[in-house]
């Protein structure tokens, strides 16, 4: 009891008492081992504290430049759009400028030399077969055939005199009252007499021939295309050595022909019976059904083209020759071939290419084209027809690089 007193009592005191602990000389090393560790600490905190704010600095930068780097080798892989192959049909059209001509186009020209008389018919006429186009005066024919006609007359009374002379020698020589030779005399002079006469009656079916061309008819039904005379002009055969000038032009309009060069690649199907059918700019929206016909068989070495013939009925009259027309000409396709648009095509030193896309790599291919279309080429032999193509590939590409699609392909695309 004494004692819990006297403890209650010290502590009192000393609550009240500044209190003052000395160390003994044995207490020194601990106290400097103390200061030590907290200096160590104390620098261990400010190189964390350090460490913390460079990092917290660097960090940014190092994940700026992980996502730099990744957006860089994200841009390296070209970015592409792609297109489908397109299946052609079993019949294609090729479409090809034609030049219409007439069925039949005949200058005509005089066969005898004279003036003009009088002319019937001018341009724009329908004529028939055998119809008078004109008359011709010539007046030189005209003495030639009556000096002929004389010329044969005489002829004819020589002949005459010599066959009664040959007869008569040839009975005087029965009865000997004339000699053998004087008979064979006689009978030669009527043997040449008999030609005398052939010959002059041949100069006046020549002559008369010859004034049947003062008369010019039409050679076939058609019509008068050109009229190149008028009365009183010199007409001229052409025999004094200058060039035979044409009266009239007739053309024949009831059927026209229509030539057609076909390229080298589709002239192995661009043959007679081949169907076609042609377009006018003066008539839109109308079709004039032809037919092939015939096709020359060689290909035209300076522009290696099939030189073709399509026929088309005109019995209106409504087409004209020498008109421009395009001719549509519906091909069988004996293989199976794709249609592709033009910007897909790779032009280099190797050869024609197009670049598919084959998981995420691009492949060049080199392809052989048929008909061009314009926007759209054909494609006959490289593809199978399961490719992804690449629509508008960079000058750069090479096969093998990488590639990320941006679209995915849909069928006909780019048609």
């Amino acid at each position: 009891m004494n004692t819990e007193t006297e403890n209650e009592a010290k502590s009192e005191e000393i609550k009240g008492t500044k209190v003052t602990i000395e160390l003994s000389p044995e207490d020194e090393p601990a106290k400097a081992r103390t200061s030590l560790g907290h200096r160590a600490l104390v620098a261990v905190a400010a190189l964390a504290i350090v460490g913390a704010v460079i990092l917290a600095g660097a960090l940014p930068r190092i994940r700026a430049r992980e996502r730099v780097d990744a957006a860089t080798e994200i841009m390296a892989v070209p970015s592409v759009s792609v297109t489908r192959l397109q299946l052609s049909s079993p019949t294609r059209e090729l479409i090809l400028p034609g030049s219409v001509q007439a069925f039949s186009d005949s200058p005509i020209f005089a066969r005898t030399n004279g003036y003009l008389k009088a002319w019937y018919v001018d341009i724009g006429a329908r004529v028939k077969k055998g119809q008078l186009l004109a008359e011709i005066e010539t007046p030189e024919v005209d003495q030639q055939l009556d000096q002929a006609r004389a010329d044969l007359a005489t002829a004819q009374a020589n002949y005459k005199l010599s066959q009664i002379t040959a007869t008569r020698y040839q009975d005087l020589l029965k009865s000997d009252s004339v000699s053998q030779q004087a008979t064979d005399n006689a009978q030669g002079d009527f043997a040449a007499r008999t030609a005398m006469v052939q010959s002059a009656q041949d100069n006046v079916n020549r002559l008369e021939e010859l004034q049947s061309f003062e008369k010019i008819y039409a050679p076939f039904d058609g019509v008068i295309s050109a009229r190149n005379i008028d009365i009183g002009d010199l007409i001229d055969a052409g025999s004094s050595g200058g060039p035979a000038r044409e009266l009239f032009h007739i053309v024949s309009t009831k059927i026209l022909r229509v030539y057609v060069s076909v390229p080298q690649v589709d002239s192995q199907v661009a043959n007679p019976g081949l169907q076609a059918y042609l377009t006018f700019p003066q008539f839109p929206g109308r079709k004039f059904p032809g037919r092939l016909v015939r096709n020359a068989d060689a290909l035209d070495a300076s522009s290696r083209t099939l030189n073709t013939e399509i026929d088309v009925d005109n019995p209106t009259g409504e087409l004209r020759p020498g008109s421009y027309a395009e001719v549509h000409l519906k091909l069988p396709e004996d293989a199976r071939t794709f249609l592709l648009p033009v910007d897909t095509l790779i032009f280099r030193a190797q050869g024609l290419q197009v670049a598919t896309v084959k998981g995420n790599q691009a492949q060049l291919v080199h392809v052989t084209l048929g008909q061009d279309y314009g926007n759209q080429v054909q494609v006959v032999a490289g593809l199978n027809g399961n490719e992804t193509v690449i629509d508008n590939p960079p000058d750069s590409l090479l096969s093998g690089e990488p590639v990320r699609v941006s679209q995915p392909a849909a069928n006909g695309e780019g048609q």
